[in-house]
């Protein structure tokens, strides 16, 4: 079975802050069979939810401050999603509190691991989305590896394909490392003569991904329930023009056409 493609709202920020309706009702005649939120826009969990519907699009994610999910905010967040009908609370960014060190990763991987258990006889799962600086070194092992290691399986590993390529880190092992945890996948380009200078937007196949195999592990390994297309600063391509380009790519990639 074919893994769906959803795409992630941040690569048209600047258009769905302007009309939110009219960029899903484009997005949903582009071939996407989901979205993930990065913001609301203002609009209430019914709202949201009657506009996926109408257009039969899915919510295959949200990304939401680790703050939502700690106290009394975790029930107003776990509503929120249930009424969305979106079971992944994913953590796009961390404070420096909570990766300033080996103790404070274990301290948030155990924050996470709370979370995880309260969600999950909701069927929700929460996890994390990793950027540059989580593969530092950190104790003889990156910060990335400190989190994983030390937090539940059913703790998603939200890859991001273009970060990881950025910090120069080969994401194979990960997989194996943590089988069936790359529940979602942010698959984004990079090139590497770009090194850690991420202000040059690539389409997905004009970079350096090797995505055939990334593709693969993501089938087979990684157990991932959904792709989810992330593209930024793509000019002078516009921010629409390139996500529907990406998703025409992705799928001739995968045979889904």
């Amino acid at each position: 079975m074919a893994i769906p493609i959803g795409l992630q709202l941040y690569s048209v920020k600047a258009e769905c802050a302007k009309d939110l309706a009219g960029v899903l009702k484009a997005v949903a005649r582009m071939g996407y069979e989901g979205v993930e939120f990065a913001g609301y826009h203002g609009r209430s969990a019914e709202e949201l939810r009657k506009m996926l519907d109408d257009l039969g699009l899915k919510c295959c994610g949200s990304h939401t401050r680790l703050p939502t999910l700690l106290g009394e905010e975790l029930e107003k967040t776990i509503e929120f999603n249930r009424v969305l009908g979106n079971e992944y609370l994913i953590v796009p960014w961390l404070d420096e509190t909570y990766r300033a060190s080996v103790d404070a990763w274990k301290a948030t991987a155990e924050k996470f691991n709370g979370i995880a258990e309260r969600l999950r006889p909701l069927g929700m799962k929460t996890g994390y989305h990793c950027h540059l600086g989580d593969f530092v070194a950190m104790g003889g092992e990156t910060a990335w590896d400190v989190f994983l290691s030390h937090t539940r399986p059913e703790v998603v590993m939200q890859l991001d394909t273009g970060n990881a390529l950025a910090a120069g880190v080969d994401v194979t092992p990960y997989f194996s490392r943590y089988p069936g945890r790359a529940i979602t996948v942010h698959v984004k380009e990079h090139k590497k003569e770009h090194g850690t200078d991420q202000s040059h937007g690539v389409l997905i196949g004009d970079g350096d991904i090797d995505w055939p195999a990334m593709l693969k592990l993501c089938e087979t390994v990684g157990k991932t329930k959904w792709f989810i297309v992330e593209a930024e600063r793509m000019e002078p391509l516009g921010a629409m023009d390139a996500v529907e380009m990406c998703l025409k790519r992705l799928r001739a990639m995968t045979k889904f056409e």
